[in-house]
C-alpha cells in the first residue's frame, strides 16, 4: 500500500528493496495468511487477560452504550515492510469475535511487486499482522446501531466479494477502506495517502466523530 509514487520505476525499486523483510508485511506467504486466519470471520487468539483487552472491541468509556450503538467499524493501519496496510475490524462491541476486511495482493512477493505496474489477484480477508496490536499504527472507531450496522456490514461483504484485483495506485487498501467510510457518510482522504496517515486524516476530517446514523445522511 503506498502513497502515489513519483514514477513506476521508483515504486518497483522500493518493492524490490523491501523483498527481504516483506514477509512481515502485507505480502506474507499464503501459508502464513492461512495460519493467521484469512477467512472472512476471524476469532482472535487470546492467551492472557492483557491480550484480551487489546483484541476485544472495547465498550465506550463514557455515556450509555445505546447512545453510540452496539456495533462498530474500526478503521485501522499497521506496519508492513513497504508502506503499511489499511483495513477494518467490524462487529459487535459485546463480542470477542472480530471480523476483518482489507484489500491485499494474493500470494507472495512477486504479485506485490507486479502490482505496482498492473493489476494482480487480491485477497480481502485478514492478512498477516492484522490481529497483532504491536503492529497497529493508527485506528479510528465508529459506532453504529443495529439497522445501520446491517447495511454497512452488507456493503463490506459486497466489497469483499467484488474486489478481485489489487493495484498499488488504483485499487489499493486505502481506497478499499475509503469506500466503506464513504458508504457510512464519512469524509475521506485521497486513496494515495499512506495507511497510517490515511486513518489519522480520516479521523481528523470527521472531527473524531464516534457515531454514524445512515438515516441522517
Amino acid at each position: 500500500m503506498a502513497s502515489r509514487p513519483g514514477s513506476i520505476a521508483l515504486c518497483v525499486l522500493a518493492g524490490l528493496c523491501a523483498h527481504a523483510a516483506f514477509f512481515a508485511g502485507e505480502g506474507a506467504s499464503a501459508s502464513e495468511r492461512q495460519a493467521r486466519g484469512s477467512d472472512a470471520k476471524v476469532i482472535a487468539s487470546i492467551e492472557t487477560p492483557a491480550d484480551a483487552a487489546s483484541v476485544r472491541p472495547a465498550a465506550p468509556k463514557s455515556g450509555p452504550a445505546s447512545a453510540r450503538g452496539p456495533y462498530y467499524v474500526d478503521f485501522r493501519a499497521r506496519t508492513a515492510a513497504s508502506w503499511g496496510h489499511a483495513f477494518v475490524w467490524y462487529g459487535k462491541t459485546s463480542e470477542r469475535q472480530v471480523e476483518v476486511a482489507g484489500l491485499t495482493p494474493a500470494g507472495d512477493v512477486g504479485p506485490y511487486i507486479l502490482g505496482y505496474v498492473t493489476w494482480v489477484p487480491s485477497e480481502t480477508g485478514a492478512s498477516y499482522g492484522d490481529l497483532d496490536p504491536e503492529y497497529l499504527t493508527a485506528h479510528y472507531k465508529v459506532y453504529l446501531n443495529e439497522a445501520d450496522a446491517r447495511r454497512v456490514f452488507a456493503h463490506i461483504k459486497h466489497l469483499k466479494e467484488n474486489s478481485p484485483v489489487w493495484n498499488a495506485e488504483l485499487t489499493n487498501c486505502t481506497g478499499f477502506i475509503g469506500d466503506i467510510a464513504a458508504f457510512m457518510g464519512l469524509k475521506t482522504p485521497s486513496r494515495w495517502t499512506r495507511p497510517e496517515d490515511y486513518v489519522n486524516e480520516l479521523k481528523a476530517l470527521n472531527s473524531g466523530r464516534q457515531t454514524v446514523r445512515l438515516s441522517e445522511r
